[in-house]
Order: C-alpha cells, then structure tokens, then sequence
C-alpha cells in the first residue's frame, strides 16, 4: 500500500494511500460480527491498511472499544483517528452537537481510555457546534496537542469558511467529508479552499454508503435496521435515478475489468495526493478488493467519462442530519 501525507510542514501526518472507516463494525449498518470485524482490523494491517477512523459516537463507544482489543497488540502499526462532538444519550439517543472546550477535554480523556492508548493520531471535531465560536473549540484542541494526547487536528463536515478560522488558531491536518463520484460537493469551494492552507480532504462513503460497491438494488438489499433506510438517496425515485447511475459505473467497470467499487476508489485516488479515502467495510475480502484499487489507473478518457456521470439524487442525510452539516 502506497503512503500519503495529510496536511504540511510540521502538522503533517503519514498514513495508508487508503484507509479504513469503521462505523459499521458497531452500527448502523445492521447486525454486527465482532470476531469477523476483527479480523478484518488484522487483515488490514496485513495488506498496509493502516489509517483507521473511528468515533465516539460510534456504537456509544463500542467502536472505540473494538479497536482497542487490536491497538494493545498492534498499536505502532495503526494511525489512528477519532472524533468528538456529537452527543449520545445514555439510551443511544442522539442529544446534538458540543463543542464546548470542557466537553473536549472530557471527550478526548474518555476516548484515551476506552481506546487503551495514550495518543490519538489525528483528532476531530466530528460536527461543527454554531453554539460555540470554533475559535474556543480549537482552542481547546490545541491544548490536547500541548498535553500530548493529540497529535494532530482535523475537523469533519465543516464549511470552507469555518475552516479558515479553525486554522488560524491551530494548524488543521485534514478535513473529513464525503466525497465520492455520487458526492462532488467539496469540489465548489472546500477542497480549493483546503489546498490553499494546505489541508489534506479525508474523504468519508467513498463508496456512496455501498451503492458504488454495486451491490444494493433495493431497500430489500438492506438490513430491517440499516438506516440507510431513512437516506433520501434510497428512497422512491431517487433510488431508481441511483440505480441507472450504477448500472453506468457498473459498464465502465466491465470495459475496464475491474469492479465498480476499484474503479470509484481509483477515481477518487486520481483526484489528487492530498485525498485519502477511507473506505468502510466488515469483511476480509473487502480490504483484498478495495486496496487493489490503487493500481487501476485511469486515462483522460476515462476520468471524463467517469465526470460526466453527474451526482446521486436526493440529499446526502434526512433534513434533521443534514442541519448538522456546516459545509
């Protein structure tokens, strides 16, 4: 596997060309497989897969533990990101966003401890809080690096703008959203606006949430709990516009004999060397396919053709996730 460098100068960070989201080993995706999840954390590492993202939030912390029962054997092996900021009740219930500098502090403590690690590799602001000006957020999450619980800063769906001022207070490494050939709206002004402080873009459901690894035809394809249920983009017609979007990926991949899910990733690979995917997945044999990827390359034409597809229809989250998305 390849090496990137997210961000620049003395804020920079050496991670895997891809890397590996593992919200769904704990959530959201349907039933979960704990010793299937972790062996796929070790096949991973085998294959050079060694940027991993993660959250608080994910499974309430159960994520966070996952990772933990790797990092004590393996931990100079991972570089390893998590994030704060969006609040959980003790129920699981979603209570909304804190970026209040105690809450970091708080969070930050309470990831160390349930990941078993003394340092976090690279630490976000998983949503940006309009209550609290990101001036006070990274503020307090400069103090984390001055502590030596942090190593680096990064903030996640956050708009152009924000992240300016977010810099001008500390260095920021990188900046996680989605992006995907389904997903292009960091082309507009986010990514320009990241490469000219020389932000690196993390780039989160490089696969459109499973549509471009073409296996998802109908809400039938989905588990009764998979909350891609309540996606926009999975529903009614925006489902069907969807699927002739796939069955177009799915073409150009048979030309090119390779997957749909090897040909969006080589896409978003060609993009530029500041963009990490992080592809997620619970299966062993999905690392296999999506690191060989990386040796796809594409021609102009194809990268035109592959322009030329357009974006997914409907909104990227339901109206209440999407007024949490500051960019």
């Amino acid at each position: 596997m390849h090496q990137r460098t997210l961000g620049s100068g003395d804020h920079s960070l050496d991670v895997s060309a891809l890397g590996l989201g593992c919200m769904g080993m704990s959530e959201f995706y349907g039933q979960t497989d704990e010793a299937r999840s972790l062996d796929t954390l070790h096949h991973a590492l085998e294959r050079g897969v060694s940027f991993w993202d993660t959250a608080d939030m994910y499974g309430s912390g159960a994520n966070e533990r996952l990772l933990s029962k790797v990092l004590k054997e393996r931990r100079d092996e991972v570089v390893l990101a998590t994030k704060f900021g969006i609040v959980r009740g003790d129920d699981g219930s979603f209570a909304g966003v804190d970026g209040s500098p105690d809450y970091v502090r708080r969070a930050c403590d309470a990831s160390l401890q349930r990941l078993g690690i003394d340092h976090i590799d690279l630490y976000y602001q998983h949503r940006v809080d309009p209550e609290v000006p990101i001036e006070e957020t990274v503020g307090a999450m400069a103090e984390l690096v001055a502590a030596g619980k942090v190593r680096r800063l990064g903030l996640s769906e956050a708009a152009a703008a924000t992240v300016r001022r977010a810099h001008a207070v500390h260095p920021i490494t990188a900046l996680q959203t989605e992006y995907s050939l389904f997903t292009r709206h960091v082309e507009t002004e986010i990514l320009a606006a990241c490469r000219g402080l020389g932000v690196s873009l993390v780039a989160y459901s490089p696969l459109g949430r499973g549509f471009l690894g073409g296996q998802i035809r109908s809400l039938d394809d989905l588990a009764a709990d998979d909350y891609r249920r309540t996606s926009p983009r999975f529903q009614g017609e925006n489902l069907e516009r969807n699927i002739e979007l796939i069955d177009r990926v799915e073409a150009l991949a048979a030309e090119k004999e390779c997957t749909p899910a090897q040909l969006a990733l080589a896409w978003l690979l060609g993009r530029g060397s500041d963009v990490v995917p992080i592809p997620g997945t619970t299966k062993p044999e999905r690392i296999d396919e999506n690191a060989a990827s990386s040796a796809v390359a594409l021609s102009a034409d194809e990268v035109a053709a592959l322009d030329a597809l357009g974006e997914a229809a409907g909104a990227r989250y339901p109206e209440a996730s999407m007024r949490m998305v500051d960019g």
